[in-house]
């Protein structure tokens, strides 16, 4: 009859190889320099043996009377050198033993430290890989499917067809905007030599807000300025970019008719802008996720379907690290949300 054990004795062969890595790495050094104590504390005994027979010899000769049998020294330090020796020997094998235990717990520990970055990496990059096929492969559906039914259909006319060939060319238009925010994505993933300059804070916002101004206007949406006159160091194209998104984000998930505030705060070393609006809020539960890569919450923000695919923010963030600062969203379902960004001065 078989057993079965009540555990998992599953082996991670990532975790079990580097471990295995390790150990064997500190008791390769713990023998060596065990087998290297030994030796130089068996050298150093026997040579204090020796003078301290040397020592007795001579006393021997001046005070035990002539006659008297003399002990045999060189018994009495072959006695104390084997257990001498074997009492370090011994000692060493038990230090190495404990030695080899904790270094196992600790190489395991370590082996989990150094895979957990680089098993993170390959989660995001499928997790990448998934969220972008399905982002392609939604448009190409969509074109497929008109393309074929339009095909089986004898009577197409030709005001059909343009009608057609409008709607794939949107579908083409979103291909081409997914393809532009995922390449401005890697770009700011991987961009190492901006050149930093004072850029004054103001001029960066009015240039964001001018690449959301139709948006806002078809929204009937007003911006309420609040900003100081402060310089802060940074890329300008990117930090325009930057607050484009956020500017664009509020316009996006606010109610028709409603107010955006921009508002700053001056520290020490850094600035913190706020931008706020009185959209319908941000779900607690969605907060944690929001500047993750295709993560869209518009269910939760929005009873109407926002465009986009859930890049806006993750671009936003990229930036923001870029320039060495923080971004956060805190938000009230149903009332509004508020970025604040922190930006060096």
């Amino acid at each position: 009859m078989a057993t079965k054990f009540p555990y998992n004795l599953k082996i991670r062969s990532p975790y079990f190889k580097l471990t295995l890595l390790y150990v064997a790495i500190v008791m390769v050094i713990s023998i060596g320099f065990s087998v290297v104590i030994y030796r130089i504390s068996y050298g150093e005994l026997g040579r204090g043996l020796k003078r301290q027979e040397t020592v007795l010899r001579d006393l021997r000769v001046q005070f035990v009377p002539p006659g008297l049998e003399a002990p045999n020294f060189d018994e009495i330090r072959s006695n104390q050198i084997e257990e001498t020796s074997a009492r370090l020997r011994n000692n060493l094998i038990y230090s190495n033993f404990l030695i080899l235990i904790l270094s196992s717990v600790a190489s395991y520990y370590l082996a989990k430290a150094t895979m957990r970055p680089i098993e993170e990496a390959a989660e995001a990059q499928k997790r990448f890989t998934a969220d972008a096929s399905h982002e392609l492969r939604t448009p190409l559906a969509a074109m497929q499917s008109e393309i074929e039914v339009g095909l089986r259909d004898k009577k197409l006319s030709l005001v059909q067809a343009k009608k057609l060939l409008e709607s794939n060319l949107e579908e083409i238009g979103k291909l081409e905007s997914l393809s532009a925010a995922l390449l401005r994505l890697a770009k700011y993933k991987e961009e190492k030599n901006l050149v930093f300059d004072k850029i004054p804070l103001g001029e960066i916002m009015a240039d964001a807000y001018l690449k959301v101004e139709k948006l806002a206007e078809k929204k009937s949406i007003s911006f309420e300025n609040q900003t100081e006159a402060i310089d802060v160091t940074g890329d300008q194209p990117s930090l325009v970019e930057l607050f484009a998104i956020l500017f664009e984000n509020a316009i996006k998930y606010s109610s028709r008719g409603s107010l955006v505030s921009l508002a700053t705060k001056k520290y020490t070393k850094h600035v913190e802008v706020s931008i706020a609006d009185r959209g319908i809020g941000i779900k607690e539960s969605d907060l944690p996720y929001i500047f993750n890569r295709f993560y869209r919450a518009d269910q939760s923000r929005s009873k109407e379907k926002a465009d986009g695919y859930g890049l806006g923010l993750s671009i936003a963030r990229a930036i923001v690290g870029l320039h060495g600062g923080k971004i956060s969203a805190k938000s009230t379902f149903g009332k509004g949300s508020e970025f604040r960004i922190e930006l060096p001065l």
